[in-house]
């Protein structure tokens, strides 16, 4: 049986490294990064989708939620995501996703195919960046252990490190290629996205 799954887009950051600029509406290869992360789960047959942060995109089939106060960072935006769904409507697996990730639609597929690969008592995958460090918002969780842990969180997850929400759980680091982990952080690796999604698209023009 193919398992359910669910997404949460992280949403509601303060980017402060590019002026609180809305990071979500920058426009890399003429779409924004909200709707390619969200493309990247609906094309992973992930239903429902919960978006944490401002609504940005009225357009978009998913549900808004804000943790309280906000700007509680990417943990508490995960709690209020996780506590807006009840039990028995939980899928059995969520990707939890920042929506800065110019290569998200290559990231989402990488996961989704890991799944059937993991063991048994394995609770999520994420990818790891070329120090094999893990980036825990570029990965997919079992559900009910995602909520546990989440429920084990002082004040509701805010200003709490995302290490500290996984760090029980009994996850995959996936090694992938660099550009897959690479999030835009700053105008500069904006103009970087930009370019690299126009070399693409021109490779895929030139006559074979």
């Amino acid at each position: 049986m193919t398992p359910t799954l669910g997404a949460i887009l992280l949403a509601g950051g303060r980017a402060s490294r590019v002026g609180g600029a809305s990071k979500p509406l920058f426009e890399v290869g003429n779409e924004t990064l909200l709707r390619a992360t969200y493309s990247a789960v609906v094309e992973a047959d992930a239903r429902p989708i919960i978006v944490a942060g401002d609504v940005l995109d009225h357009a978009l089939e998913v549900q808004w939620v804000r943790e309280d106060p906000p700007f509680g960072g990417p943990v508490a935006g995960t709690v209020a995501a996780i506590e807006s769904w009840s039990d028995n409507t939980d899928p059995a697996w969520v990707f939890l996703l920042a929506c800065d990730l110019p290569q998200i639609h290559t990231a989402v597929a990488r996961l989704r195919e890991s799944l059937p690969l993991l063991p048994d008592d394995s609770d999520g995958v994420c990818l790891g960046d070329q120090s094999s460090r893990p980036q825990w918002l570029i990965g997919i969780y079992r559900m009910r252990s995602l909520r546990r842990a989440a429920a084990a969180l002082p004040d509701r997850g805010h200003n709490t490190a995302v290490r500290s929400l996984m760090h029980d759980l009994a996850i995959t680091v996936l090694g992938a290629p660099a550009a897959l982990t690479e999030d835009v952080d700053t105008w500069e690796d904006l103009a970087k996205a930009r370019e690299r999604a126009c070399h693409s698209v021109d490779r895929r023009e030139e006559p074979q």
